[in-house]
């Protein structure tokens, strides 16, 4: 059976050499224990943790899955056993505050956690990862009271947590949310409704589970300004800590999904379920984007993950199956065909995946540092830090979550055509990776929502294009900088080509907008796609910039591993950047010829 390697040495690259992370870790003051020995060390554990516990349950997870049995979910063999290792080993806790039972370790750090495990066994990791969002909205706006009362199990890991949104008739609308909270005398409320898709909604890990639930308060205004949010245990919290009577909220069936099978996607359902209002009545959508925000962050390392766990198994298979000989000559005369790694179009599929997965772990760790400050400031109370540094993070989530799961897909892909007809069958497992990132594209916002939140609300509605202008100065300062390296001028051209070529396709979106409302809507994916190969190759830039300097003056790594950033690089502007040019063109294309059809001419006619 395949295995998953923590790639810890491009992990080390990105947060020592590229981002420097050491200094950005001492500016913190929750950074002041996250010296470089002490993350080495996290990391290193870590990644025995999921090679060790976690990889050798992906395949056989998604064989067994999840079963239901009197509103009872259990979880496949051996995964409640990893997750009493992972409770003793304090992973749950890493960057959850102090005074809760956590280690008070900047956020990026639980990022760096998620990506190892999410690679190593992504159904596994949604348990946990479900909780550190129900943690982060009760911290962000529960009441004193509340944080008390749940917020220690939930960093211990003894209870979890899930995001309850979606219904039947509903699922990016939320303004048709129609789950009831009728209120009563002792200041509770009694929820009743069903909720769909809900990851983690029952299981046999924790001893109890802390739902996170949108409801509509009698005589709430319409649509998305009349939803409230509400704590929802399955068991009751007794005042000592303890776990109390069980809730009226059960899981009514597991979904039969295409992938994640080990992951429990439930129909939940409330019948008067006691709750409690979290944050002001009436706000609960806005309460509720802290816990969909870490969501779409943490998504997307379901673009990174497949890539590089595809990756890994894929170069491992190219390097063994022999196949035909090289069109340039034989290259292992003793054998009887060439090893497929010699042919160039294996390359480029392989090549593909290693400048997906490298860049996108560069696009999440440059974003991790902005949530780091974003967290911090509003810690401590510094309200103008904490908006400044949501106002950045903001624009580049819709981005990290649609783009980088898309290319997720697409390597994914690419790893099940390496190994041909074997890629095909249950035994190797690419058809696996393939069937889990599937569902990435679609959870917390399809890339057509993403885009939408991109272009219509972060770019034209909320900065009138200063978003972008304000991305692309950082870029374009940048590449000024290394136009006098013969190795990174190429790459200084053409971001700053790309940096005004931005600019100009958002005011021209912004002036075609005022005569055609659905011009924004027809653009949006692509200027999303766009958005992510120009931030990808920004990041490849950065990477080749510092694999150029640590080739002239020494570095921790080997003269191949930089040489290896170089040609990465190279292969990435050379091969997938010309891609953003073909969407510049798409975007800008009228959205008549979307429109033009009526819904019976669209329909299949003799």
């Amino acid at each position: 059976m395949p295995a998953y390697k923590a790639p810890l040495r491009d992990m080390k690259f990105l947060l020592n050499d590229v981002f420097d992370y050491p200094k950005h870790y001492a500016s913190l003051a929750s950074g002041e224990n996250a010296t470089p020995d002490i993350v080495d060390a996290i990391l290193i554990e870590c990644g025995r943790f999921c090679e060790e516990q976690l990889s050798p349950l992906y395949q056989p997870g998604d064989e067994e899955g999840c079963s239901l049995k009197d509103g009872v979910v259990t979880t496949p063999k051996g995964y409640k056993e990893a997750y009493d290792q992972y409770v003793v080993g304090g992973w749950q806790g890493l960057s959850a505050p102090e005074e809760y039972g956590g280690q008070g370790l900047p956020a990026s750090m639980g990022l760096l956690k998620q990506e190892m495990m999410g690679t190593a066994n992504w159904s596994f990791s949604m348990y946990p990862g479900l909780s550190m969002g129900a943690m982060n909205t009760i911290f962000m706006h529960g009441s004193d009271q509340q944080k008390d009362a749940y917020l220690l199990p939930m960093t211990e890991g003894r209870w979890a947590g899930t995001m309850c949104l979606t219904e039947p008739q509903c699922g990016t609308d939320l303004g048709q949310v129609k789950t009831k909270a009728q209120p009563q005398a002792d200041g509770t409320y009694k929820v009743t409704g069903t909720k769909i898709f809900i990851s983690s909604g029952d299981h046999d890990l924790t001893e109890n589970i802390i739902h996170i639930v949108l409801a509509r308060l009698p005589g709430a205004p319409k649509g998305t300004r009349g939803i409230s949010l509400f704590i929802v245990p399955k068991f009751m919290p007794g005042e000592d800590g303890s776990v109390g009577e069980r809730n009226t909220v059960v899981c009514g069936s597991l979904e039969k999904k295409m992938g994640i099978k080990a992951s429990a996607t439930c129909v939940m359902n409330f019948d008067d379920a006691t709750g409690f209002l979290i944050g002001p009545e009436n706000q609960g959508l806005e309460c509720m984007f802290t816990f969909m925000n870490t969501a779409r962050i943490g998504t997307a390392i379901q673009g990174v993950g497949p890539a590089e766990l595809s990756y890994q198994w894929a170069l491992d298979y190219a390097k063994e199956r022999r196949s035909m000989r090289a069109l340039s000559g034989k290259k292992e005369p003793d054998q009887v065909a060439d090893s497929l790694i010699h042919h160039a179009d294996v390359r480029r599929m392989l090549l593909t995946q290693k400048a997906i997965a490298e860049g996108g772990r560069a696009m999440l760790y440059d974003a991790a540092r902005l949530a780091d400050h974003m967290v911090e400031g509003h810690a401590t109370g510094d309200t103008e830090k904490a908006e400044k540094y949501d106002d950045k993070l903001g624009f580049l989530t819709p981005i990290l979550k649609g783009f980088l799961t898309e290319l997720g897909n697409e390597a994914a892909n690419l790893g099940m055509q390496v190994f041909g007809g074997h890629g095909y069958i249950r035994e190797h497992g690419m058809e696996q990776i393939a069937r889990d990132t599937r569902i990435a594209t679609l959870y917390e916002g399809t890339t057509g929502i993403q885009a939408l939140d991109l272009l219509g609300r972060k770019v034209l509605l909320t900065t009138k294009g200063g978003a972008v202008r304000d991305f692309t100065a950082r870029v374009a300062n940048f590449a000024r900088k290394h136009l006098t390296d013969s190795r990174l001028r190429p790459f200084a051209l053409d971001l700053l080509k790309l940096t005004a070529q931005w600019n100009l396709l958002t005011v021209r979106i912004m002036l075609a907008a005022r005569k055609d409302r659905d011009v924004v809507s027809s653009a949006s994916y692509d200027f999303l796609m766009y958005s992510g190969y120009v931030t990808m190759a920004y990041m490849w830039a950065r990477q080749a910039a510092v694999a150029a300097d640590r080739l002239d003056n020494g570095g921790d790594e080997s003269e191949a591993f930089y040489k290896a950033k170089l040609a990465t690089a190279e292969f990435y502007y050379e091969r997938l950047l010309p891609r953003a040019q073909a969407h510049a063109s798409s975007m800008l294309s009228p959205s008549k010829n979307l429109m033009q059809l009526s819904a019976e001419d669209m329909a299949f006619t003799e």
